[in-house]
């Protein structure tokens, strides 16, 4: 096993070099930088700007001295946000969106699986419609449609919930971006549990257990969901990486000081070290997430190994 996690480790030093140089180039390829949004902005001054950012090094120079600083760990200063250098703007943010994402991710994983479980023990029953209703509305429906929803109905005429802010991290403050981000994963782990669990239970060893006359609560819980969950823990590791690197339209809409803004601003405004400090952070959260489901997996799964 640790073997199998120290080779993981090692093939993702290259994929990380791969994500920075694609990212590095492709940005600076775009029109702009992070100094042409100034208006009244003398060539003089624009020029002194860039020099004291490294900005008019030739860009080989300006991508050796960033893998340099990246692997001192520093991100570098943003350059919108002078008062600021990307990391302190990620340990801003970057604990509020981890807070939120997990949030939504246990809701969705919990109230998901016990849907699709009812669905699939229930299935072209009347439980069975009604989830597959309710997860095809939660996936259709965009985020930007469901959170005013829940601002109009929970804030405005129910005054239950603040319409937005997050209020020093308080709980009401949490409830209606977590709901907003939980509400599609909902509907996803449902209808994947829904259809694994229905395969599970038409499996070979379900029938025995039956068949040696187990109870249903052991069969359901102690076999088919064990098979069942598989699908479930594959959804976990990219779905993880996206919610707890922040939702830009969430954070929006909630007034939620996240990372998931930053990174939409510092796309607009050409803020190079802010984009790629992004990408970054999104990247290891990805691979670090991969990681734990193939170990998770053979948790789960006896038949896995990993020699």
């Amino acid at each position: 096993m640790l073997r199998y996690v120290f080779r993981r480790l090692l093939t993702a030093i290259p994929t990380l070099f791969v994500i920075v140089t694609v990212a590095f180039f492709l940005i600076r390829v775009a029109p702009g930088g992070p100094f042409n949004q100034e208006r009244g902005l003398s060539p003089q001054i624009k020029a002194n700007l860039e020099a004291q950012f490294g900005l008019n090094d030739p860009l080989w120079l300006q991508y050796v001295h960033y893998l340099g600083n990246l692997l001192r760990g520093n991100f570098g200063p943003s350059y919108n946000l002078p008062d600021f250098t990307v990391t302190e703007l990620f340990a801003k943010g970057l604990p509020i969106s981890i807070q939120i994402g997990t949030s939504a991710l246990v809701l969705a994983l919990l109230l998901g699986s016990f849907l699709g479980t009812v669905a699939a023990l229930n299935q072209n029953k009347l439980a069975d419609y009604s989830v597959i209703a309710l997860a095809t509305a939660g996936s259709t429906i965009p985020t930007f449609v469901t959170a005013p929803i829940i601002q109009l109905v929970f804030g405005l005429s129910w005054k239950l919930l603040p319409i937005g802010g997050w209020g020093d991290g308080a709980f009401v403050n949490k409830i209606g971006p977590v709901l907003t981000l939980a509400l599609p994963q909902i509907a996803i782990v449902a209808r994947l549990m829904r259809g694994s669990m229905i395969e599970s239970l038409r499996s070979h060893h379900i029938r025995t257990a039956r068949a040696l006359g187990l109870s249903d609560w052991s069969v359901v819980v102690k076999h088919a969901l064990r098979g069942a969950v598989l699908p479930i823990v594959s959804f976990t590791g990219p779905a993880a990486a996206a919610l707890l690197t922040g939702s830009i339209i969430v954070e929006t809409i909630f007034a939620v000081p996240g990372v998931g803004r930053y990174f939409v601003d510092a796309a607009l405004n050409r803020d190079y070290t802010l984009v790629m400090g992004t990408v970054v952070v999104i990247a290891l959260f990805t691979i670090v997430f991969n990681l734990i489901v193939d170990l998770l997996y053979a948790v789960v799964d006896p038949r896995v190994r990993y020699d």
